[in-house]
Parts: C-alpha cells; sequence; structure tokens
C-alpha cells in the first residue's frame, strides 16, 4: 500500500562517540496504522525517535512525510519546529506540562506567534472543543494542570499534539502511569482517531498492550532493525525471541510462608508537599520471605512511603522498625545500615551522582565499609576491582567504569543501582517502579533477582504503576490511594483498578 505511505525513514544511522545507536534503520508508516516500536533497553528507539522528531541531526539517511494531499515530502532534519509543522507529533512519557496553568493554556501554548498583540482564547477553545468532539479525549480546559489527575494530563498531551495538527502521533510509554481501564480508554480514543486517519508509532515494554493495539510490529536490536511483524501473526514468545535473540524465560514465583517481620510502619503519617509525598496513618508489615506490591495511581502517595522507608522523609508521627528494631532518627544512613537496599524511583537524580564515575558509584552507600576505605582513604583498586566484578556480573555496558555515571542509558543506569543493593543481600529491599523503561529482558532479570531475594530470607516492598508485574511477582497486594493504604481482597486485574481508581471493587 505504497500509496497509503505517510513517512519513511531511509538509512537512518547515528552514532555517539564509539557508542551506535542506530545503523541504517529503513522504516514506513501507513496512514491510519499502529506501529509499535520494541527492543530492549539501548536498542536504539529512542534515538530513532528523537532524529524523527528533530532533537537528533542523523549522521546519514532521510526522512520523508507526505504533507496534506498524501505526497510523500522531505523533511529537513534536525529541526523541531519543522518536524511540528510537517504534523510530526510526540507525546513524552514524562509530561511536559506546565502545572500552574490550565489544560487550554497547556494546549495552546507555543503554538501563537510571540509578537501577538492579544491571544484569540474563543477561537482556541473552539478549535480544541472540536479536537475533543471526534476523539473522545476528554479533559477540564479551565482546570490548573497541577489538579489533574494523571490520566487527565495524559490526554492534554495528546490535544496538545493533535492541536498542532499532528498526523503522525508517537507514544512513548503512554500507559506507564495509567490504570488498566484508563489505558483501556486510551487505546479506544487513539483507534478512533486512527480510523479518521491518523497514524500512531507506540513504543511500550508491555507487550500485552502491543498485542491488544497495535497493527504492526518493528523490532531493533542493537541499533538494527532486525524484523517486522503483522501483530496477528505475533505471541509474546516471537517478540521476546526477536527483540532478545532467545526466547525470555518465565518467572516461576512458588509460594513461601513467612517470616518474621522486617519492616513495620505504624500509624505512620507524613504531611508532604502534595498529595503524591504525603501519607495517613499507614499501618504496614512486611515479612522476611514476602514479596509486598504496592499498587496504585501515581501521586497518590507512593513517593511519600518510599520516602519514609529509605530515611528521606521523617514521620510526624507513628513509629518504623526494620527487623523488629526501633528506627528513631530515621535517615538514609540509618536505614542503609538498619538494612534496606533502595531501588530508588527516580535513578538519574536519587540513584546516582552522574559527575561521579560508574565505580564510585557503585559503593557510594557503602563508603564506610573497610573493603572501600581504609583511615579515611578511599581503596580505589578495590572500588575498580568491585566495580569491573558488578558490571560483569549484572550487564551494565557503557563507556566504562571509569567514567561518569551520566554516560550511561537509563536501562544501565537501573542495572548500576541494582548491582549496588542485590550484591549487599539486605533484610529489606525497597523496589520503587523496578522496571520502569526497561525491556523485557531486563525486567524478567529484574523480577528474578527480586524472587531470589526473597528466598534466601529479604522482605520486599514492590512499588509499581505496572499492574502485571505485581501481578506476577507480589505474595500480597496492597492498594495505595490519597496516601492510604487498601488491603486487595483477591488478585483480580478488573477489581484491584477500580481499586486504584477509586472506586467500590
Amino acid at each position: 500500500m505504497t500509496d497509503s505511505i505517510v513517512l519513511k525513514l531511509n538509512g537512518l544511522s547515528k552514532r555517539f562517540g564509539s557508542v551506535v545507536a542506530n545503523d541504517d534503520v529503513s522504516l514506513t508508516l501507513n496512514r491510519g496504522e499502529v506501529l509499535a516500536l520494541l527492543g530492549e533497553n539501548g536498542a536504539g528507539k529512542t534515538t530513532l525517535m528523537n532524529m524523527l522528531f528533530g532533537h537528533y541531526l542523523p549522521d546519514a539517511g532521510t526522512i520523508e512525510v507526505a504533507d496534506e494531499t498524501g505526497v510523500l515530502q522531505p523533511l529537513p532534519l534536525g529541526q523541531p519546529q519543522v518536524a511540528l509543522g510537517a504534523g510530526v507529533g510526540m507525546v513524552h512519557q514524562h509530561f511536559t506540562l506546565a502545572e500552574n496553568i490550565s489544560a487550554l493554556d497547556n494546549i495552546t501554548l507555543g503554538s501563537e506567534p510571540l509578537f501577538a498583540l492579544r491571544r484569540n482564547r474563543r477561537e482556541a477553545r473552539k478549535k480544541i472543543e472540536a479536537i475533543i468532539a471526534q476523539s473522545g479525549l476528554n479533559a477540564p480546559l479551565d482546570t490548573p494542570v497541577g489538579r489533574l489527575s494523571v490520566g487527565e494530563r495524559q490526554r492534554v498531551e495528546i490535544l496538545k499534539a493533535l492541536y498542532r495538527r499532528a498526523r503522525i502521533l508517537v507514544l512513548d510509554e503512554p500507559t506507564a502511569v495509567l490504570t488498566p481501564q484508563e489505558a483501556d480508554t486510551l487505546f479506544e480514543n487513539i483507534r478512533m482517531m486512527t480510523n479518521e486517519g491518523l497514524s500512531v508509532i507506540f513504543i511500550s515494554h508491555k507487550l500485552r498492550e502491543v498485542l491488544a493495539f497495535s497493527d504492526r510490529i518493528a523490532v531493533l536490536r542493537h541499533g538494527h532493525l532486525v524484523g517486522e511483524m503483522a501483530t496477528s501473526e505475533a505471541d509474546e514468545t516471537s517478540i521476546a525471541r526477536m527483540m532478545v535473540g532467545a526466547e525470555t524465560p518465565e518467572l516461576a514465583s512458588t509460594r513461601i510462608a513467612p517470616g518474621s517481620p522486617v519492616l513495620t510502619l505504624s500509624g505512620v503519617s507524613v504531611s508532604g508537599r502534595s498529595k503524591r509525598d504525603t501519607l495517613s496513618a499507614v499501618d504496614l508489615t512486611v515479612h522476611a520471605h514476602e514479596i509486598l506490591g504496592i499498587a496504585g495511581v501515581s501521586g497518590n502517595g507512593q513517593s511519600g512511603l518510599a520516602n519514609v522507608i529509605s530515611g528521606l522523609a521523617q514521620a510526624e508521627q507513628g513509629l518504623i522498625r526494620v527487623n523488629e528494631v526501633e528506627i528513631d532518627a530515621p535517615t538514609p544512613a540509618a536505614m542503609v545500615r538498619a538494612g534496606v537496599g533502595r531501588i530508588p524511583e527516580d535513578r538519574h537524580h536519587e540513584g546516582i551522582v552522574g559527575a561521579m564515575s560508574v565505580a564510585e558509584n557503585m559503593v557510594i552507600e557503602y563508603l564506610d565499609d573497610p573493603g572501600v576505605q581504609s583511615r579515611g582513604l578511599l581503596r580505589h583498586e578495590a572500588i575498580q576491582s568491585n566495580a569491573e566484578r558488578l558490571a560483569k556480573a549484572y550487564d551494565v555496558r557503557g563507556p566504562g567504569v571509569d567514567a561518569p555515571a551520566r554516560l550511561l542509558s537509563g536501562g544501565n543506569i537501573q542495572k548500576l543501582i541494582l548491582a549496588r543493593v542485590f550484591d549487599r543481600a539486605p533484610r529489606l529491599i525497597l523496589a520503587n517502579q523496578p522496571t520502569r523503561g526497561l525491556d523485557m529482558g531486563a525486567a524478567a532479570e529484574v523480577g528474578r533477582r527480586l524472587l531470589e531475594a526473597r528466598e534466601r530470607g529479604a522482605g520486599v516492598v514492590l512499588i509499581s504503576e505496572d499492574l502485571d508485574e505485581i501481578l506476577g511477582l507480589a505474595d500480597r497486594i496492597v492498594v495505595i490511594r490519597d496516601g492510604e493504604l487498601h488491603e486487595a481482597p483477591g488478585r483480580d486485574r478488573e477489581q484491584i483498578g477500580l481499586m486504584m481508581a477509586g472506586e467500590p471493587a
């Protein structure tokens, strides 16, 4: 159907120093099609989309985009405004909205002439309401974005792209922070738009959604396009084989009798700066040999719970016990000494110090260890040897253990953090969004190591917005909503989704 092609990527290549991010990638997208773009972390998906959107300038290759008449035209490279004008819209995984202004103003921001004497808000509202009617993407236009739910913010991001007359929409992990019901609604809305001719490139690690939502699948591996297939002919096994070159082993979680408590929170309350880091009289017990799953829509107190367990927030009331010892002054250092291993949600800002080397980041939480320092001086050879051992064991890829950690990809930063935590065999592990942004192979490895830690006697607090992950790993599930914890009565996906949304299960 060459007459329906709206996008052609022709031989795109991009290098960063000695690292080849994309190598001679050619790809097409048809009108009204949903193309799922898959690949391991570091496979080149983000780089490819950044070249399409003009954030990166390719070293080789060309891009063609169909104009409003359907004729393919060369797209000038490295110019985001030109890509926007050509009908390419991009919705990033992490929202780029101004929280202090209304949804309407966010949608129109940057689309009007800089030196216009006055804004035509009435005409803008009329145009947006027409888009809402056509797409089904409802959003309260006059409400400040900071007061919107996560699902509403997602819709505002998409409306913003459609307002700019996007004919090609790139969605990067669009359901990462949505409940199952919100995700289903989003897909229904997008399918309505593709029926009207919108074309979508959909990046996701959730194969269940890929199989349910896409028309065609393209897979990148090590910067190369290794295959394409119609979704109707695909299954999880064939996709995994194409992505990683082998089948991803299924995790087998067997029930183990729980042991003694490793974490107890009794009546713990925290007044955070916002709802996302506020807790209300929380009672929680996690046992040895147990993975406790914390399910919830983003911004309902997960950050507050994680901050209390890791010592980053002080409880205003209530008691905290780790390994049945009360923690009087919970600081990050005190919690590490008490046996808490921390996998933080924000790997870049809370997990590493980007300017320090990979090797230094691997020991940064254990500087008092005699294997790391002696008489106040760092043992550089020991630190180097430790880093090389862990980089090999956890497949941390990059420019080397002496390089600044900021040069690692997001997936490899996560592997660095996992190596630092799991190598110390802590009694309590806080795993906050441990597989966010990871490909299926890397995510399976994280799950395997969490199950191994549970088997050896650790207790795990697994905070995740991926309900599949929680259902696959957790022994017990608790839903967090508005800073309160509610025990899930069972493991039914729809029932838990309703609890996450605040509706009776």
